[in-house]
């Protein structure tokens, strides 16, 4: 499959200075299959370590001089490792704290060669006090689950890709083609980003085969708990796990997750499924200026969960239900809530860690809520996605007036359209989010 992390792998391979690279993201999203693709293409040879599979070659990075690493490797794997020419891919690098370590002295003893480390675990081995980071001699990358544009390119739906790359409110699209695409898109609802059910439901042309690899992957994270947490901290991730599908989009209260465990027990199985990758917490924010992460309330957070297709499985959401019903009423809305905010992690800046904010008025007879907030540029917008082709956007309104917003950004399965201060974009069309925002400032420009 093509991904759109492949074009960054390719300029970073190509730049003179390139730090070493270690590539984030939740277990079964892809980086092994990447990275070996990626080594494939681009080198006349790749050298695979595995820490999980092949333990002893721990034994290399008990000291951390490249020279004696490469040595050693190299009699071990049997292969050879020649700056400019190889590319040393660290698989499972948590499993092995001292290769990371060793990534500095690799940028510093033999800038030419080209190292990528991978792990699902990253976070926790970072997190650790006493862990001594290389900053600033490291690079960071995150993958996601494919975005829905990455599940069209699967589908081999180019001419939809070319034609949404151009569409605008002057070209919009035909009605013909807005409910393909919807179509599409509620197949991508179904199936999800991960790339097993994505390859799976390619192969059968079954959402029920798609549905069978959540299930595994599903109890697969499940049996990851044991890795990363006491016998205690596993209940707890057993039960958040549980939960936390079923309140994607909810304002999350710990009692509601057990409202027999303290919430400070609670807060850090929170922690360990968010370093996992498994969920993002979606944080209220002032958003009355940038960064949105400034004024955050760590306190007061929703969630969302890894996939939507895996969400949709985890929650026995009936398949014909989600085919039939309008997006935004499939499980009160909070599917729709789900696939805009992994549309917006997708989407957001592969070296950065994602960060998902809303924005809420808690006033006496003057409540407000949006969904999303997002930092564009230099200018913050609303996003409201509750709201059907019909529906009320009071909030969204009361955040343009408040916060002196250019305009609001209504997310639904309506037609692409600008009118009264908002923009309505179909969910098919969140990958052209900022250029359709920027077509919209242009024009606001002009008048």
């Amino acid at each position: 499959m093509l991904r759109i992390i492949e074009s960054e792998l390719l300029k970073w391979k190509n730049q003179p200075n390139h730090l070493p690279l270690l590539l984030r993201g939740a277990r079964q999203v892809g980086k092994s299959y990447i990275i070996e693709k990626f080594g494939a293409l681009h080198f006349k040879n790749r050298v695979t370590v595995n820490f999980e599979l092949q333990t002893s070659l721990n034994e290399s990075f008990r000291s951390l001089d490249p020279q004696q690493i490469m040595s050693s490797l190299e009699v071990l794997t049997r292969s050879s490792i020649r700056p400019g020419e190889t590319l040393l891919f660290l698989d499972e690098i948590q499993a092995c704290p001292a290769a990371i370590q060793a990534l500095r002295y690799f940028k510093e003893q033999v800038p030419e060669l080209h190292v990528i480390g991978a792990g699902s675990l990253l976070e926790f081995v970072i997190q650790e006090e006493q862990f001594s980071f290389p900053v600033g001699r490291v690079q960071f990358m995150y993958l996601k689950p494919l975005s829905f544009q990455e599940f069209l390119v699967a589908l081999g739906e180019t001419q939809l890709i070319a034609h949404l790359a151009k569409v605008d409110l002057q070209a919009p699209s035909s009605e013909a083609i807005h409910r393909h695409a919807l179509l599409l898109f509620k197949q991508y609802l179904l199936v999800g980003g991960m790339p097993a059910a994505v390859q799976e439901f390619l192969n059968s042309k079954s959402f029920l085969s798609a549905r069978r690899v959540h299930q595994l992957l599903l109890q697969a994270y499940q049996n990851d708990f044991g890795k990363y947490a006491t016998k205690t901290q596993y209940k707890n991730l057993q039960k958040l796990f549980e939960k936390a599908p079923g309140i994607v989009g909810s304002h999350f209260k710990y009692v509601a997750i057990d409202p027999e465990v303290r919430s400070r027990d609670l807060k850090t199985a929170v922690k360990q499924l968010a370093w996992a990758g498994l969920i993002h917490q979606v944080f209220e924010t002032n958003a009355s200026g940038i960064p949105l992460q400034s004024q955050v309330n760590d306190s007061k957070f929703k969630l969302v969960f890894l996939d939507v297709g895996l969400l949709q499985t985890a929650t026995h959401l009936d398949i014909d239900t989600i085919s039939s019903e309008d997006i935004q009423q499939i499980n009160s809305g909070a599917i729709a809530e789900q696939v805009v905010g992994q549309e917006l992690v997708a989407y957001s800046d592969l070296y950065e860690s994602p960060g998902l904010y809303f924005w809420k008025r808690e006033k006496k007879n003057s409540e407000a809520e949006v969904d999303y907030v997002v930092q564009l540029g230099s200018k913050i917008y609303p996003i409201e996605v509750k709201a059907g082709k019909t529906g009320h956007l009071r909030s969204l309104q009361s955040f343009i007036n408040e916060k002196n917003s250019d305009f609001g950004i209504r997310i639904s399965s309506a037609a692409l359209s600008y009118q009264n201060r908002v923009l309505t974009i179909p969910f098919y069309l969140i990958t052209e989010l900022h250029r359709l925002v920027q077509s919209i400032l242009l024009e606001l420009d002009e008048r």
